[in-house]
Parts: C-alpha cells; structure tokens; sequence
C-alpha cells in the first residue's frame, strides 16, 4: 500500500474571493498576511499652505475689521475734490491737506504745546475724579444709611450737564486752570461713582459670608473681595470717565484758554486755518482712541484674575 504524499497548495483568493494562483507582483497579490504596512507620513508641502491660508485668513480679518474706517478715509480724501462743489472744498479739505497741516504743526512744535497743556489738565482732574469717585462709591454701596441720606443730592448733580455748570465754575473760579481741571473732574466723577457702586453691590453674597466665616475684618473683605469682583464694573465707568474728561476739557478751552487742543482748533476756525482746525480735530480723536486701548489695557492686567478661573473652570 503506497503513502500519500502532501502537496503544498498554491492557489491564493484575490482581492474579489476567488481561488487564483499566487502570482508574486505585489501589485495583483495584494499584502502579504501577517505583515504589517507602514503609517503614512504627512507630506512636508502641506505645511507651507496651511500656514499661508492661517496668514491670508488672519489678513483678511484685520482688512475687514478697518473696513469701515478705510473707506471713511477714502471717501474723505476723494469726497471734497470729485463729490462736493468747489466752494465746498474751502471748508472741507480732503485728507492729504489735513495731513500736511498735523505735520506742519507738530514740525513748529505747536501742537506738541497744546497736547501737553489738554493732557495735563485731562489727567489731573481725570485722577481727582477717579480716586473720589471710588472711595464715596465704596462707602455709599456699603453703608445704607449713607445712600439713603447722599442718594437725592447726587441724582440732583448727576442729571446736570457739566458744560452747562461750565460758566458758573469760570465766574467762581476764574479762566485759569483751576475752572478747567474742576469741570473735568466733575464731568468724569459720576461715571466712576455709579459704576463702582453698582459693581459692589453685584458682589456675590456668598463670598461674603465665606470671607466673614475665615475672620476677615472690612478691610481685608474689601480688599480680597469685594475690589477684585467689581473692577469689571468700575473699569467700565472709568473708560466712560476718561472720553467725558477729554470731551468736557475741549468744550472748556474753547470757552477761555490760550492753550490746548480745543483753542487750537477754535482759534484756528476763527483764522480760517481749516486744515489746522481739522488736524486738531484728529489729534483730538486719536487721542481718545489712545485713552480708551490703555483703559482697557489697564483693565486687563487688573483682571487677570477672572481670566485664570475662566480657564481653570473651562
């Protein structure tokens, strides 16, 4: 009786399950079983794209958030001289004339004087507005009686407009700088107050009572807990203090003053130096803008606080 003998098979399924002899082109086999195929690696020009989309998109945000103010700049500059009638353009000169006339200035060094002169009366009555603002905030949130005894007065002074108090603080004070820092100080006290006493009075009553349950005394309360929840609040009356301060200051020195950005721009108007005039008015709107960045700045580093819970929480 003869032995069997074993063959080896060497038929294979393709791809489709069908039985075909094994052919040995990887490309008809397919992979071998067992094995184990390489992970893809990311193509090195998919980088440079990527990076120039991220740049093109960031580009194009920045283009579309100054979008308005370009083409209030544009239609300025082309406004005066291809819309308007020539008699017109006398008193409203396009773009490049102011342009010419804020480089005249400050090349003669004027307006350097007159900034200097706005920006110490600003912020001197803005930092005396500021400082007791906050203090009486403090104390009229706090204490009730306080309130209800301050509270009539301070709506009377508070619905009375600071440029319509401006003669009586020229009769009572003279032309001089005093009137001027008074009125600025007047004009951004009220923002700051109510601001400050409306964020202490949002403060949430449970920390309270868990700063009082750890034996901390009024000022240690006011000062790891009541000041750190409502700057928020205060900053937002300090940014509406610090554009009345500049607005009211202008109104004030076109009124009695010889010096400053508004006598350098009513003076100007009364000269019938328009561009002056209006590259007066633009040094006055850059600088509120200034103002109001360095605020928000300020703010910030004053706040950091929420931001690490935010992110702590998130």
């Amino acid at each position: 009786m003869s032995t069997p003998t074993l063959t080896k098979d060497t038929n294979t399924r393709d791809a489709s399950g069908k039985d075909g002899p094994a052919t040995g082109d990887p490309a008809t086999d397919g992979p071998a079983t067992g094995a184990t195929s390489a992970p893809a690696r990311p193509h090195a020009g998919h980088t440079g794209p990527s990076r120039f989309r991220l740049a093109a998109l960031t580009a194009g945000r920045a283009v579309w958030g100054a979008g308005a103010i370009l083409l209030f700049l544009l239609l300025w500059e082309l406004g005066p001289t291809y819309l308007a009638p020539a008699s017109t353009r006398v008193f409203l000169p396009p773009l490049h004339e102011v342009l010419q006339a804020l480089g005249t200035l400050i090349g003669n060094g004027q307006l350097q004087n007159h900034l200097a002169a706005s920006l110490t009366r600003s912020a001197s009555g803005f930092g005396i507005a500021v400082v007791a603002a906050v203090a009486l905030g403090l104390l009229v949130a706090w204490y009730r009686s306080l309130d209800r005894f301050l509270n009539p007065l301070l709506e009377v002074f508070r619905n009375t407009a600071a440029l319509a108090l401006l003669p009586v603080f020229t009769l009572l004070l003279g032309i001089g700088e005093t009137s001027k820092i008074s009125i600025v100080a007047y004009a951004a006290f009220f923002p700051v107050l109510l601001n400050t006493i409306a964020g202490v009075r949002t403060v949430d009553p449970l920390l309270i009572r868990a700063a009082r349950s750890l034996g901390l005394s009024n000022f240690q309360l006011f000062q790891k807990v009541i000041l750190p929840s409502a700057v928020p609040t205060i900053f937002t009356g300090i940014r509406m203090a610090g554009t009345s301060s500049i607005l009211v200051l202008i109104a004030a020195e076109m009124v009695g003053a010889k010096a400053g950005l508004g006598y350098l721009i009513v003076n100007s108007q009364m000269s019938f130096l328009i561009p002056d005039m209006y590259a007066g008015i633009l040094t006055v709107s850059l600088l509120g803008l200034l103002v109001n960045y360095l605020l928000v700045a300020v703010e910030r580093h004053f706040s950091r606080w929420r931001t690490a819970v935010g992110s702590q929480a998130a």
